[in-house]
């Protein structure tokens, strides 16, 4: 008997892991992409059977597999605004997300899933929280935004591993009708991708905002209680009875007494709560939930150090506390972890100048971590695709820091009339090995040539992956 046709608009890593767990289930998937289907990926659908095509939709296909009320799975880089996908929900498909389509098949004997996302730290700390769990010798799945989709993974495996960490984008959570996380880590909303939103920083907080839509009350929800959307939004949801998860509000700014004094004067009832001992030079933190005894650790051994890494460690050991593991091997881990590729990750060092790689530094937030935690003077390698940046916030950071500025991007001139008189020197390139040869011959012992670019990676590169290592290679060929 044959099965409807499951149309999937998009064949990159998303498209293609939705088509593969769609025929290990059963079902027709056809894969349609806009434009051209990387060879590996072609290769791949060949293998397993599935009818694609490139360069073009058939959208009369896509339309009549709407109309009889199947499923259309979109990639994420597709835009709700897209007019294929308004035709799709005009003709009444089931227009979901692959992440939405993984979540059907991710539980089947007592899995458990933790979800993260946030403007900032997400990759960060979904690879903390997978550690955590697989050093304390749990199956985990490592999956979403982070690199391998989720659906690839689930197709791959003879049943879901027992904990699954998912990385999930708000253009992920967009396209979420029953996706049920048992934690959910919300990091922070702070503006980012509002090109994608209409320059709305609501609508963008409304998709963040998805991860808790369909928790129930057993589930968890870790929240930041220094962020004023990630705070704004508990309220609203609590006063109109939309939030039934359970909450633990973290802080890396307030004490326990402070942080129980600005909850309350909120009108915000925490399950839980994450704090540190002294707000101005916090030695410690320490985790509170119910039935439990507190988590304490001391701050100085965290393997990932500075103030943005201390919240991604506390949230991280939030789920994983939620979720029962032993604070003993919590403590191990976090004392223990390496740094994630893309993210602050040292290079070398060569003449007395340090490379680092902050590809993963796809917005205005991430740079001002990256530059506020950069020790001396920086090189700061920026630019890429503008997303509707804001860079007042870095504007004391680069003066105060950074003495040269490398726009590597196809339009630089925003990032040059806003830093250019604010720096000894401005410069173009179009390559990653350009940018490296520049800042060596600019570089200065304690130089530190900073590759973080604040906007996304696709005028010049297929992926902030592919730019990070490009500068690598580039910075290893010196």
């Amino acid at each position: 008997m044959s099965h409807p046709i499951v149309p999937i608009l998009g064949a990159g890593e998303s498209g293609t892991g939705a088509a593969l767990l769609a025929v290990r289930h059963g079902l027709q998937p056809w894969v349609s992409d806009a434009g051209a289907v990387h060879a590996d990926r072609a290769a791949e659908l060949d293998a397993a059977g599935v009818e694609w095509e490139a360069n073009g939709h058939d959208e009369a296909r896509v339309l009549a597999a709407a109309e009889a009320g199947g499923i259309v799975v979109k990639s994420p880089g597709i835009p709700e605004t897209a007019p294929l996908v308004e035709r799709v929900k005009a003709a009444g498909g089931e227009l979901i997300s692959e992440i939405e389509l993984a979540s059907r098949y991710a539980r089947t004997a007592g899995q458990r899933v933790v979800a993260v996302t946030g403007s900032n730290g997400k990759t960060t700390t979904t690879a903390l929280i997978a550690a955590l769990f697989e050093d304390a010798g749990c199956e985990v799945a490592c999956v979403g935004n982070i690199g391998k989709s989720w659906a690839r993974d689930l197709s791959e495996r003879t049943q879901p591993a027992d904990y699954q960490v998912v990385e999930v984008s708000s253009f992920q959570l967009d396209g979420t009708t029953s996706f049920r996380p048992d934690v959910a880590v919300l990091l922070n909303i702070t503006p980012d991708h509002l090109d994608r939103y209409g320059y709305d920083i609501e609508r963008y907080a409304d998709a963040k905002w998805n991860i808790t839509a369909h928790q129930n009350a057993h589930d968890v929800l870790v929240l930041n209680a220094d962020d004023v959307l990630s705070m704004a939004r508990w309220k609203r949801a609590s006063e109109q009875g939309e939030l039934a998860a359970q909450v633990v509000a973290v802080s890396t700014e307030q004490s326990a007494e402070q942080l129980a004094h600005t909850l309350a004067a909120r009108g915000l009832q925490p399950w839980g709560t994450a704090s540190v001992d002294a707000p101005d030079q916090p030695k410690e933190f320490t985790i509170n939930i119910p039935h439990q005894n507190p988590f304490t650790m001391t701050i100085q051994e965290l393997a990932l150090q500075g103030k943005h890494n201390l919240y991604n460690s506390m949230a991280a050991s939030v789920a994983a506390r939620a979720l029962e593991l032993r604070s003993e091997g919590i403590r191990e881990s976090l004392a223990q972890f390496d740094a994630i590729e893309h993210r602050m990750e040292f290079v070398v060092e060569t003449n007395g100048i340090k490379f680092v790689n902050d590809s993963k530094a796809t917005n205005v937030n991430s740079a001002w971590y990256a530059l506020e935690s950069t020790e001396g003077p920086i090189i700061w390698i920026a630019g890429g695709v503008d997303k509707g940046n804001d860079y007042s916030s870095l504007m004391h950071l680069v003066t105060s820091k950074v003495d040269h500025l490398i726009c590597l991007g196809k339009n630089n001139q925003k990032l040059i009339d806003t830093f250019g008189d604010r720096v000894e020197s401005y410069h173009e390139v179009s390559s990653a090995a350009e940018a490296v040869q520049l800042a060596y011959r600019l570089g200065m012992p304690g130089h530190t040539a900073l590759l973080s670019p604040a906007c996304a990676s696709f005028d010049l590169f297929g992926s902030y992956e592919e730019r990070g290592r490009e500068f690598k290679a580039a910075v290893r060929n010196l």
